[in-house]
């Protein structure tokens, strides 16, 4: 890297450690280079979150929600479906539900954005009163897309979710992006997507009901009927992440309902088969790029 470069980039870093002093319910990671900031509203399943992110690294991971990403500034490259891909400044990430993904900055300088998870049961609502009747759900065919007319609802409804905002505001908003996605997604499943095999199933389904309890693989492959290496192999197939990721994934989302209710981070963690408050927080940054406590405070 050029002399010229090193300047640029301290100087970005300047401005961006600048710009985090003024935000609001957020927290700095790795000096103050990166910051966040969250955002969940009181009387809907909606969170948002606004974030710089130079060196956090998500793991694999999913969310029980429509979560679509805006990227601002730089570029993010993401596993997802198979194979590696980037969203640039001015695209929009678009994740169904329970739909594996990581994510990490493309380059030195990272990237800034927005993501906005819209649980499945609030889309559902809409659709039907804009239909006057029961409607499927979307479901997004592409996980990145240019389409400027859903990333300026999105932007619209990212607003909408300031304290200073009015209900009627957020409704709208919310039927602005709703009528968006449908206008892109698809709806109904493709033609390619298939039902899990049975005995993937029975394991994902121990899984389900038993994520807090110490299952071991031979459980799981007893519950599928099939030797631990096959399920290993199947279930990673299948769902996009191992056994394993899937049973943290859901103690953290444990975790997370947990501190929504208003129960302390120590507790949420012990209550949700985490060691530790500390043990806690490593992973719950990893997954939502927040700690648990800023979380709760949003």
């Amino acid at each position: 890297m050029t002399s010229t470069s090193i300047r640029y980039v301290r100087t970005v870093r300047i401005v961006r450690a600048a710009i985090f002093a003024g935000l609001e319910r957020s927290c700095a990671h790795n000096g103050g280079v990166e910051w966040v900031r969250y955002r969940r509203l009181a009387d809907r399943p909606v969170e948002a979150m606004h974030a710089h992110f130079e060196q956090h690294r998500y793991h694999m991971h999913s969310h029980d929600s429509y979560s679509f990403g805006l990227t601002d500034d730089g570029a993010q490259t993401f596993g997802c479906r198979g194979s590696r891909r980037t969203s640039a400044a001015g695209m929009v990430m678009a994740f169904n539900p329970d739909e594996p993904h990581d994510g990490r900055a493309e380059t030195d300088l990272g990237f800034t954005y927005r993501i906005i998870h819209i649980d499945p049961s609030l889309v559902s609502e809409v659709l039907s009163d804009q239909a006057g009747r029961p409607a499927g759900l979307p479901l997004f065919t592409e996980p990145v897309l240019y389409d400027p007319v859903l990333a300026g609802a999105l932007n619209r409804m990212y607003n909408s979710l300031a304290p200073e905002a009015t209900a009627l505001a957020r409704d709208e908003a919310l039927a602005e992006t709703v009528a968006a996605m449908v206008r892109r997604a698809a709806m109904s499943a493709p033609a390619a997507v298939t039902q899990p095999m049975p005995n993937v199933q029975r394991a994902r389904d121990l899984l389900d009901q038993e994520y807090l309890s110490p299952l071991s693989a031979d459980d799981l492959a007893t519950a599928a009927g099939c030797s631990r290496f096959a399920l290993y192999r199947a279930f990673k197939t299948t769902y996009g992440m191992t056994p394993s990721d899937y049973q943290r994934q859901l103690r953290l989302r444990s975790a997370r309902r947990l501190l929504r209710a208003g129960v302390a981070p120590a507790e949420a963690a012990v209550q949700s088969g985490f060691a530790d408050q500390a043990h806690l927080t490593r992973w719950f940054r990893r997954y939502y790029g927040v700690t648990p406590g800023t979380y709760q405070r949003a």
